[in-house]
């Protein structure tokens, strides 16, 4: 009796872990699919300490109890893969072999999802008759006068011995995929998890050994306890501290956003002083053929800057963005246009790869544009003084209704790291950078329906992927 307490007391414990997961990352299905993991550990311990009640229950009793929380090393093999399955549609970046990706797609789908709980399902109704566990019997543990049951397994036992043999292959993915996650807190606590139930699975197939009781299942559970928990605390501190600084941050863009107002109205006094000045030197008749031209260039970015104004005057009024049917083409073509100085100043070519005539899609254009503005501009500060290679790819590409667009430069690249946190505000690799530019381009895709992020970044450049929806009725 007190044997099967304190094994029930230990299984408890992923159980407890598990709702503070399910506490702190409410409506996440990655913390669903870690909870019922860890419930249906909870239940594995259960099953093994039902064996351990004889004098208290029946043995047809402990033998009923025994069946049913078999319930959780059986579907264990599909919460495992419905784990894997999430990383991959959810929380991954992109893999660098495109490939591997597709094969890992083909295999964690919907389809093989239904599969698994179906065949699972029937692994449980088999245990439950006579060709999986025909009956219990009494068996002494090694080096002890403790007596408990142990099952006597029936011919079809091989199914699932098969069957949670197929959890270490599930595992083995579970780890690979959580390695292109770029939360690093999250990817450090994967990778333990992966680690722990590899143990976990090794400890719990010795219960197999009729002498050994419940000391190897216990102490795996300990042992997965311990590190799972020690992981999971060292992940939520630093998901605090991280939130935290946040907060600081959003504090700053409060009392910026105070003095935006202020600012815009100053920018457009200024603005009313560039363009007159800008009109005068067009009708000089002495003015020679380069100064027209630059002339030019001055008029199309304060045009630029006039418009970005109103539509962000526009925004601090009326907290909205108006959209209409542009021509993404265009868009990138005046973007390339207004940066065509500091392009020259650092020596970088631009080649935008144009596979469409006409690219349409539902956005703001001044928005739009500033965002290509900046995305150039970024990456023309982000070659080293001897790369001889100095260029800026821009291509786009239609799937469905979704619109990807590709940057690719061939600068200094950035860490793995820094690839989620380039897009906080005031986060900047120079001395001079305020680190407004980059969450500015992010906050106008997400206002856009899109997202954007790094697919891939070295020594020898960096790739960032930009998806819009094409229409303002597409699903995204």
């Amino acid at each position: 009796m007190i044997i099967a307490f304190l094994i029930a007391i230990i299984g408890m414990i992923p159980v407890v872990l598990a709702i503070c997961v399910i506490k702190i990352y409410k409506g996440s299905e990655l913390a669903t699919a870690l909870f019922l993991y860890m419930l249906f550990i909870s239940f594995w311990q259960l099953d093994v300490a039902v064996l351990y009640l004889d004098g208290i229950f029946s043995k047809n009793l402990i033998m009923l109890l025994f069946r049913l929380f078999r319930i959780g090393t059986t579907f264990m093999v599909p919460i495992v893969f419905y784990l894997a399955y999430i990383l991959i549609k959810k929380h991954t970046a992109n893999f660098k072999n495109k490939t591997y990706y597709q094969f890992l797609l083909s295999i964690f789908n919907r389809k093989v999802l239904f599969f698994l709980v179906v065949w699972s399902s029937i692994i449980y109704l088999i245990n439950m008759t006579r060709l999986g566990i025909v009956d219990i019997k009494e068996v002494k543990i090694l080096h002890s006068t403790t007596y408990f049951y142990f099952p006597e397994y029936g011919p079809l036992q091989f199914l699932y011995l098969f069957h949670t043999g197929s959890l270490i292959i599930f595992v083995m993915f579970t780890f690979i995929i959580s390695r292109q996650i770029q939360n690093i807190y999250l990817k450090g606590f994967l990778s333990t998890f992966s680690f722990c139930t590899f143990l976990l699975f090794v400890f719990g197939f010795l219960n197999f050994i009729p002498g050994a009781g419940a000391l190897f299942s216990s102490l795996g559970i300990i042992i997965f306890s311990v590190i799972i928990v020690f992981s999971f605390i060292r992940m939520h501190t630093m998901l605090t501290v991280n939130f935290n600084r946040l907060l600081e941050r959003q504090k700053k863009l409060d009392n910026a956003g105070n003095l935006t107002a202020s600012l815009v109205h100053e920018v457009k006094n200024i603005l009313q002083i560039i363009n007159g000045y800008s009109k005068l030197l067009s009708e000089l008749k002495t003015l020679p053929s380069e100064g027209k031209k630059m002339n030019e260039m001055i008029q199309s970015a304060a045009l630029q800057l006039d418009e970005l104004v109103k539509n962000y005057a526009g925004y601090l009024k009326y907290k909205s963005i108006e959209f209409n049917m542009v021509d993404l083409n265009e868009i990138i073509e005046q973007a390339i246009e207004i940066s065509e100085e500091f392009l020259q100043r650092n020596a970088v070519k631009v080649t935008f790869e144009k596979k469409y005539r006409t690219l349409k899609t539902y956005a703001n254009q001044t928005y739009l544009k500033q965002v290509f503005v900046n995305l150039i501009k970024n990456s023309s500060e982000a070659f080293p003084k001897g790369r001889s290679i100095r260029e800026i790819i821009i291509s786009t590409d239609i799937k469905i209704d979704r619109i990807f667009i590709h940057l690719i430069d061939t600068g200094n690249g950035i860490p793995e790291d820094n690839w989620e946190s380039i897009f906080d505000p005031f986060t900047s690799s120079r001395k001079e950078g305020l680190g407004l530019g980059l969450p500015f381009v992010k906050n106008i895709i997400m206002e856009h329906r899109g997202e954007i992020k790094v697919v891939d970044s070295g020594p020898n450049g960096t790739h960032i992927q930009i998806i819009l929806p094409q229409y303002s009725f597409s699903d995204f």
